[in-house]
């Protein structure tokens, strides 16, 4: 960041800043009601004052939503500027692991991957890369990054946040957020508040109670605000039965009064829903267009119903924030070259950083020198990212298995394993017969196909249609009438995964499964070339090609000394899963691979936590979520142990879909008649384990390393600001390794308010050298200690004594400590 824009930041920051401040170390902060539109707002200096005295309505309203990009760059939104005064326009473009345009952008790990590594250092340095490559690609606004805390396991956007505890979320965004905006982007958290899911997410009524909101979800928002985050962005949902994006509740009490915001607030994509009162409540800006805050608000204004000095108000808060960022006097670095080769660095780091080892029996890791088999289907396809808003163009992406093969002299064959997209239709299955190549379509003309699929015993069919052009205009498919594969309403043939949806050739990939019965079955298949023409195939699966693919990777498996089976789960915004289990048949694939070979490992590219009945079968089990375009690399770098597993996991692994915080209750998920409760409370991840006595499958903080470590010695000590806890790590190995220690603190005695069996406290990611020993200090701030009084809405300090407890995870902890909190220095 240029010294221009940094002292403007800290200058401006003062007021948000010193309400963190205060409420962090346990203030009484407490509620006001909505803020009168006439209060001065932070960051608003006579240069913004002068352009708002001159700004028409006209031009004051067209800054308040978005429009049509003249020269789009492909990003997801445009505001235009006012050029009779000089203001620039404004380019917003998605950016969960990377800058979402038309070009070519360095495609990082999901930010689950990089929060496993429970560094914050390294998630400023992530939010570097993208805050440069942003500016680099003619961008001024980042909408990232997400919050949300991880809730339920079937969330759709998991991968796109950091983990089911606030104090690693609130630690890692902060940093983030820094990092982009040290390099002159303006960052937007989201989604702003409670959205944890995707099924239902423009209609459902989340309940929450103040103590459950305050805790959790709110404490990474709060976090972003103290990081001096540009804008929030409202989420589509409900919050205690006002929409996010006009409810005063949030967007006034709590973000502007409690915690000092001072930047601007805008919609979610099509997440506005009035224009009295969402601009009323706190709203500034509606995207993507001006349905509300457009025609309809400059008619607000002329009828009297909207005061314009609200108008002035938001404006005032956009502007405030350009001004900041050196946008409306050209004080703004300029917009510096695409650095792809350090931003690939810096996946390559982070993907290994984060990579997590599950389990590893007998040594099966690292990889020796004998033969290998890789099977799977994305052990020879770049699974880079989920789908929806998270894709990123990378530069580049090599499979797994090349890197692999790159990296060992031993032989490395590879096997299928699970069919994606489908072998051709069988030979004079069809009369009359089509081409397995598939039909080509002219511009402008019309096909059709009228026949008989015949089947020769009954068995489970996966039809899978490749096709090319818009999916408007994909072919129809009619099988004994029933149509395969209907366009999807709203997002959802734009939302579609990063992996599933897309063939190796680039064509669209849909699927549809169901049972065939033995015989003769009508086929109908009507196609239109459309403007530019059209290219579709039809494929299928079924039973029996699932069968061969099986036999094949068991006696790949069998015939090499290792074998490294490669599982996926593909995840998209706008839709939610529908079970923690791997999809399709992967897990009949892992247990005859496994039996075949003892010294198996699985390679997890998932969103989010996995069942994994098969587990006890495995060698090892290494978690690598969506990696990004370095992922092939980080993979092989930890199969082989050139790298340490450095990961652990930020969200507990449930064992199956009837134990963990959620399940059983559809009130608590995915609601019941539009209204979803949080009826967990505080007791959320694996706060819920501990409250109900329930084993996970993996804990909280799980990771192994090549290496092993001890702790010892624990101190703690009360220091006015927090806890201070010290303790000894001793890599008791043979080898350099990356450990991360966490500390947990039990409740006090001295609250009656709900509190949580144990919560994180503190971590430290180090890394040692064999038989190394370190003294390692652990502060956990007076806010961790403290609960929120919801009769009162402040922050109240837990004192008394309070149990510290040191581990390696959650559900591993081996020293216990405590100190007394409160009542001076000690």
């Amino acid at each position: 960041m240029s010294e221009t824009v940094s002292r403007r930041s800290a200058l401006r920051l003062t007021a948000g800043a010193v309400a963190v401040a205060a409420a962090a170390t346990g203030g009484l902060v407490p509620l006001t009601s909505a803020a009168a539109a006439d209060r001065p707002e932070a960051g608003a200096g006579p240069r913004v004052e002068g352009l708002l005295a001159r700004l028409t309505l006209d031009e004051k309203i067209s800054l308040l939503h978005g429009a049509d990009d003249p020269g789009s760059l492909g990003q997801a939104g445009y505001v235009p500027g006012v050029p009779r005064l000089d203001i620039p326009p404004l380019r917003l473009a998605d950016g969960p692991a990377g800058v979402r345009i038309t070009e070519h952008a360095t495609a990082l790990p999901a930010p689950v991957l990089l929060a496993s590594a429970f560094d914050p250092e390294l998630a400023r340095r992530y939010g570097q890369v993208i805050g440069r490559e942003g500016r680099a690609l003619g961008q001024d606004v980042l909408l990232s990054p997400m919050v949300n805390l991880i809730r339920t396991p079937y969330a759709g956007r998991n991968f796109e946040t950091f983990s089911e505890d606030p104090l690693l979320a609130s630690d890692l965004v902060a940093a983030e957020i820094r990092g982009i905006q040290g390099e002159g982007l303006i960052a937007t958290v989201k989604h702003f508040a409670l959205n944890n899911q995707e099924q239902d997410r423009n209609s459902i009524d989340v309940h929450a109670g103040e103590q459950t909101m305050h805790e959790l979800e709110l404490r990474g928002f709060e976090a972003a605000v103290g990081a001096g985050t540009g804008a929030v962005m409202g989420s589509y949902n409900k919050v205690n039965g006002t929409f996010a994006c006009e409810n005063p509740t949030l967007l006034t009490d709590i973000l502007r009064d409690q915690w000092g915001f001072g930047g601007w607030v805008m919609t979610d994509w099509f997440a506005a829903h009035s224009t009295a009162a969402a601009l009323t409540a706190g709203l500034d800006m509606e995207m993507p267009d001006g349905t509300y805050f457009g025609t309809a608000l400059k008619s607000a204004v002329q009828n009297g119903s909207v005061p314009e000095k609200y108008i002035d108000r938001a404006v005032r808060r956009i502007l405030a924030v350009m001004d900041r960022f050196g946008l409306l006097d050209g004080s703004a670095p300029p917009r510096p070259g695409r650095d792809a080769r350090a931003g690939a660095a810096v996946a390559l780091e982070v993907a290994k950083a984060g990579a997590t080892l599950l389990r590893n029996e007998h040594r099966t890791l690292p990889l020796d020198g004998g033969s290998v088999a890789v099977i799977g289907p994305t052990g020879s396809l770049p699974f880079v990212s989920g789908g929806g808003s998270a894709h990123v163009v990378p530069d580049h992406a090599d499979s797994p298995l090349d890197a692999i093969r790159a990296r060992t002299r031993s032989t490395v064959g590879y096997t299928l394993g699970a069919d994606l997209f489908g072998k051709a239709l069988p030979a004079g299955a069809l009369s009359p017969g089509l081409t397995s190549e598939g039909q080509q379509v002219g511009a402008g003309k019309a096909w059709a196909y009228d026949g008989t699929l015949s089947v020769a015993e009954d068995d489970e069919w996966t039809f899978v249609l490749h096709f090319s052009s818009a999916a408007t205009a994909r072919p129809k498919v009619l099988l004994d009438g029933e149509e395969l594969f209907p366009l999807a309403a709203g997002y959802g043939e734009y939302f579609s995964g990063g992996l599933v949806a897309v063939a190796p050739d680039g064509l669209g990939v849909r699927r549809k499964t169901l049972r065939l019965a033995r015989g003769a079955h009508t086929l109908k298949i009507t196609a239109d070339g459309g403007d530019s023409g059209l290219l579709f195939r039809l494929r299928r699966s079924t039973g029996a090609t699932r069968a061969q693919d099986v036999a094949d990777a068991v006696a790949a498996a069998r015939a090499a000394r290792h074998a490294v089976l490669f599982a996926y789960e593909d995840a998209t915004e706008g839709l939610d899963r529908t079970t923690v289990a791997l999809p399709g048949h992967q897990e009949e694939l892992i247990r005859a691979v496994t039996a075949a070979n003892p010294r198996t490992t699985v390679v997890l590219n998932t969103s989010s936590c996995t069942s994994m009945p098969w587990l006890a079968e495995t060698g090892a089990v290494l978690q690598m979520y969506y990696p990004g375009q370095e992922g092939a690399a980080a993979t092989a770098a930890v199969l082989f142990g050139d790298s340490d597993p450095g990961g652990r996991l930020t969200q507990s692994f449930p064992a199956d879909d009837e134990h963990h915080p959620v399940a059983g209750d559809p009130r608590r998920y995915p609601g019941v008649d539009g209204v979803e409760e949080y009826s967990e409370g505080i007791h959320a991840g694996y706060r819920w384990y501990d409250a109900q006595g329930v084993r996970p499958l993996f804990p909280f903080g799980h990771g192994l390393s090549y290496t092993s470590f001890a702790y010892s010695d624990p101190r703690a000590r009360w220091t006015r600001d927090g806890l201070e806890v010290t303790f000894t790590v001793h890599n008791t190995g043979r080898r350099a390794g990356t450990d991360v220690p966490q500390v947990y603190v039990g409740p006090s005695p001295d609250l009656r308010l709900d509190q949580a069996v144990r919560v994180l406290g503190g971590y430290r990611r180090l890394a040692l050298r064999a038989g190394e020993r370190r003294r390692v200090t652990v502060r956990v701030a007076a806010r961790t200690l403290s609960s929120w009084d919801a009769r009162h809405h402040r922050w109240t300090l837990g004192t008394g004594r309070r149990t510290v407890w040191i581990g390696a995870s959650s559900g591993d902890l081996r020293l216990r400590t405590g100190a007394r909190v409160g009542g001076g220095h000690r």
